[in-house]
């Protein structure tokens, strides 16, 4: 009997070893059911079947979906939710009148949407949806589907939802629609019926207002039927090549004698899919090596030919640099297609406007393309923590074009620490905890998500250390990649890995608009052959100080002092020699400090010599005698 017993424990161990190692697959689910770091972590799963006929001539389409939804939550579900992105593009609607009133609004909506007419304006009408083959409730509330559930999803079960519905393509205004500004049909972005998010912090069925999103990990069956002469370009893996052509064909291409072609795609693990389609798209391919198949889909325009064919070898050098640096893109290609009104990232693509110059081409390509990473793999609540996936992608971007582009900029986010400090001066910044449709200015929103979102990474690499920050990121996409992490999810890894307490950090950067500012305030002879340094905390942020001393013999000293709330100090840069001093506790407003050389052969003093501080006061940073 004991040997029976000790058996079955040992199988129980064994067990629960593999289960901390590997991720745990709940009903064929592909996503991880438990983090290594947190065996509660739960995400739920969508599997989306579309069949979509596309009427090119009126821009509308009818669709027909069925999504299977698998609850991992640990809770009983009575209402789903959809999001029809489509409503936002009419009059009247959230998106229209928060452009219209809000003081700065964004140039490209305006009131665009105020002036649509009726067959202009972007739509989706559900016309039937059925919970396992029985027909619910449901009621459109502007961008949202309130759907009454017939029977409660229990935790660990499926339900099986059938949609069909009605769409109009709208008036090319905000990331979705036809005809842009270039002359692309169809930009086909965040168009169809979208489960919402339903995770530990509840539901998340935010009406669009103008903002980012959040989605539902899963995969895609999507089947499209349009004109024959249209090109189609987006997320997924072709399955029907040969039926094609139009640059796919891996053979003898057997298009059926048919008005429209049926493209059909495959996208699995992704948590959006989108597509573009255009009579005149030239397609390029190039293999990256070790990695994915890049396609390129633009415009037959001479004005634009060139530009995007230099693109090309330095699209690949970029997905090299992410890949090296964050961590392997895991999917088989990659598409950079001419559309959209600006940049914005889609699952395996972006659409981007074409008629750029090189260097903006190349530069928005790489913000983009680094989304695939901070937002598509590891995929925050944009609508939350936007700056998150903005500020991310801008510090990495920045650091892969001065690689790509030969620019040699000793900080690669000058220019995000420049648009942080215009933020500050402003007095319109709120804190980066705000939700991303609360700003009350778009200007706002845009320097706390890009700007001062990657001054938060930059300068955590002045906190713990360039090299714990780029193990960091690494660490991070290496056990987030493929959930929603949290801002406490990444400054968790940081901790781990520099061994440095970094709460503080996270809660005055991203949760206030508490600012640093650091001063020298006074240099005194003591007698005999030393000096006394006075250095004052003026601003309410607290920060660990990098000191340089020059003396007058050519001679320097780097002195170190800890934050003593930082439990520890971050390693010495390279072969840097430097003295740690005592620790610096934040509610002294002063810290005095030692120097063995008189006044008289003290050159200058400097607080953060390297820049990475985003001190909203330089000029008292330095002293000169």
């Amino acid at each position: 009997m004991r040997k029976y017993i000790a058996y079955w424990f040992l199988i129980f161990i064994v067990l629960s070893c593999k289960s901390a190692q590997y991720p745990q697959l709940v009903d064929g689910n592909n996503h991880r059911a438990a983090s290594f770091d947190n065996p509660y972590y739960w995400q739920q799963h969508v599997d989306y079947t579309m069949d979509i006929d596309v009427d090119v001539n009126n821009y509308q389409y009818n669709g027909k979906q069925t999504l299977i939804y698998t609850n991992n939550s640990p809770d009983t579900l009575t209402h789903v939710f959809y999001h029809l992105h489509f409503n936002a593009f009419q009059p009247g609607s959230e998106m229209d009148v928060r452009s219209r009133t809000i003081s700065d609004p964004d140039r490209r909506v305006r009131d665009r949407i105020f002036n649509l007419d009726p067959d202009e304006i972007g739509y989706i009408i559900v016309n039937t949806l059925s919970q396992d083959g029985r027909p619910v409730k449901f009621k459109t509330a502007g961008t949202i589907l309130e759907v009454e559930l017939n029977t409660p999803i229990r935790p660990g079960n499926q339900t099986t939802f059938k949609m069909d519905f009605d769409a109009q393509i709208p008036v090319q205004i905000r990331r979705s629609g036809r005809n842009n500004n270039e002359g692309v049909a169809l930009s086909m972005t965040q168009w169809y019926p979208k489960l919402a998010e339903y995770d530990f912090e509840g539901w998340h069925a935010d009406p669009y207002i103008g903002r980012e999103f959040h989605g539902v990990w899963g995969n895609y069956d999507v089947t499209l039927h349009i004109d024959k002469n249209y090109v189609v370009a987006g997320t997924g893996y072709l399955q029907n090549p040969n039926e094609i052509g139009h640059g796919y064909e891996t053979g003898i291409v057997k298009r059926p004698d048919s008005d429209k072609l049926t493209w059909h795609f495959k996208a699995p693990d992704v948590h959006d899919f989108t597509w573009a389609a255009d009579p005149d798209y030239i397609h390029d391919k190039l293999q990256v090596p070790g990695g994915p198949m890049l396609h390129f889909f633009y415009q037959n325009n001479e004005e634009i030919i060139e530009n995007w064919q230099i693109l090309q070898p330095k699209t690949a050098e970029l997905m090299e640099y992410f890949s090296a640096n964050i961590g392997l893109y895991p999917y088989e290609q990659y598409s950079v297609i001419q559309g959209g009104d600006g940049g914005m990232e889609y699952a395996m693509c972006t659409l981007i406007t074409g008629g750029r110059n090189l260097g903006s081409l190349i530069g928005v390509t790489a913000h983009e393309m680094a989304h695939s990473w901070f937002q598509f793999l590891l995929a925050t609540n944009e609508s939350k923590h936007e700056w998150m996936d903005e500020g991310f992608t801008s510090y990495i971007s920045a650091h892969a074009m001065n690689t790509v582009m030969d620019r040699n900029r000793k900080n690669p986010n000058s220019g995000s620490y420049r648009g942080y400090f215009s933020l500050v001066n402003s007095g319109r910044e709120q804190p980066q905890s705000t939700h991303a449709d609360r700003y009350a200015f778009n200007s706002a929103y845009g320097a706390a998500a890009y700007s001062k979102g990657a001054v938060f990474l930059a300068q955590l690499g002045y906190v713990i250390g360039e090299e714990h920050l780029r193990n960091t990121l690494k660490r991070y996409f290496k056990e987030w990649s493929f959930k929603h992490p949290t801002p406490n999810d990444f400054i968790r890894v940081a901790e781990k890995i520099s061994g440095l307490e970094l709460d503080w950090y996270l809660t005055d950067w991203t949760r206030t608009t508490n600012t640093i500012d650091y001063g020298v305030l006074s240099v005194q002879g003591v007698g005999g052959n030393g000096s006394k340094v006075t250095l004052e905390r003026i601003g309410l942020m607290p920060m660990p100080i990098d000191l340089l001393v020059e003396y007058t013999d050519g001679s320097e000293e780097y002195l170190y002092i800890p934050l003593q709330m930082m439990r520890g100090e971050k390693p010495a840069s390279g072969n840097q020699k430097r003295v740690v001093l005592d620790d610096w506790a934040w509610a002294y407003p002063t810290y005095d400090l030692n120097l063995t050389k008189p006044v008289e052969e003290i050159k200058s003093i400097k607080i953060d010599p390297a820049n990475l501080m985003a001190d909203i006061n330089k000029e008292n940073n330095t002293y000169k005698p």
